[in-house]
């Protein structure tokens, strides 16, 4: 009798076309997923389709703001997983349209299909906090675990790796910056985490090995003040920059008219975001739901920054480290 064979599970990511979504696409391939990426313009992420085999992934058309989109490709699938967010509104990009409202919608669609479901979230999720950012997140949060029983919310740190926003971005001023501003004094506490090892949680968590209805912290082995992450940043390019220290009053200010820009370097709601400590709680850590708790070995900055960040360095030394 010959034996028929299952198809492998299938996978609807929204927001798969971006920095995070990439490498979580591509750790659910190497275990023989097949994904649907749900993104606004599907005609822009074709680089996806190499992110696995032959047919193994395919973009299709989708906003978390038009319900009717999500349902459909949502449609068929085994789990389900939001990355969807935003740093700054622009548009019709509105944090409660997108984080909140467009989560709960993600979350509905799965629970009609009969989907397990992944949030993406962030530390400093709460519904108190001072910027829009943390208080939508938390919205987010709230919507899935209510609409899915068991569903996993995973909160990381600042994200690095190649193609970030955060390194990227400040090694690339300091090309051409004689100085790096620190908002507050660059006091305050991040706890980086390395790209490919939140979206190995990603992968777990469709695997169905992390604890239902949990909320996981994900941060890397290092506590750095912003301070010591722009000198970690400087010597991998090998710059020396002087550090101005930015009261948080002016910062303010300079929020204020940065970020009416339509890709702006600073807005309010983030230096609002910087006044409050970005590392994994206490109680995280205590619960087991954290990298560690998973027996995940954390990638430290030292061993990632040099393989993507070398292009920042001086000419004449434009030479890729041997890693």
């Amino acid at each position: 009798m010959a034996i028929i064979s299952e198809k492998p599970k299938l996978v609807t990511v929204f927001g798969g076309s971006g920095f995070l979504g990439r490498h979580v696409v591509r750790a659910l391939t190497h275990r023989g997923y097949r994904v649907r990426v749900a993104c606004r313009n599907p005609h822009t992420a074709i680089h996806v389709n190499t992110l696995g085999n032959m047919g193994q992934v395919h973009a299709i058309q989708a906003n978390v703001r038009y319900r009717w989109s999500v349902d459909r490709a949502v449609e068929g699938a085994d789990h389900v997983i939001n990355l969807v967010g935003i740093l700054y509104e622009a548009g019709k990009q509105r944090f409660d349209a997108v984080q909140a409202h467009g989560a709960r919608a993600v979350a509905e669609a799965a629970r009609a299909a009969g989907a397990g479901l992944t949030q993406a979230s962030a530390i400093g999720a709460d519904p108190d906090s001072p910027s829009a950012y943390g208080r939508t997140k938390a919205a987010g949060e709230q919507a899935a675990l209510e609409t899915v029983k068991n569903a996993v919310v995973i909160r990381p740190s600042i994200i690095f790796g190649p193609e970030d926003k955060f390194f990227n971005r400040f090694a690339n001023m300091a090309r051409f910056s004689p100085f790096l501003p620190l908002v507050g004094g660059g006091r305050n506490r991040l706890q980086p985490v390395y790209v490919g090892d939140v979206a190995e949680v990603y992968a777990r968590s469709v695997d169905g090995t992390l604890k239902p209805g949990a909320i996981y912290e994900l941060g890397g082995p290092q506590v750095l003040t912003f301070r010591e992450c722009m000198e970690e940043m400087l010597e991998v390019i090998e710059r020396k920059r002087a550090f101005i220290s930015v009261p948080w009053p002016l910062a303010r200010l300079q929020a204020r008219v940065l970020g009416l820009l339509p890709n702006p370097l600073l807005t309010l709601d983030q230096v609002r975001m910087l006044a409050v400590d970005n590392v994994v709680s206490e109680e995280a850590s205590r619960r087991g739901l954290t990298l560690e708790g998973l027996g995940i070995s954390r990638h430290a900055l030292a061993t990632i920054l040099p393989t993507y960040l070398w292009t920042y360095r001086p000419a004449g030394q434009f030479t890729q480290p041997q890693m």
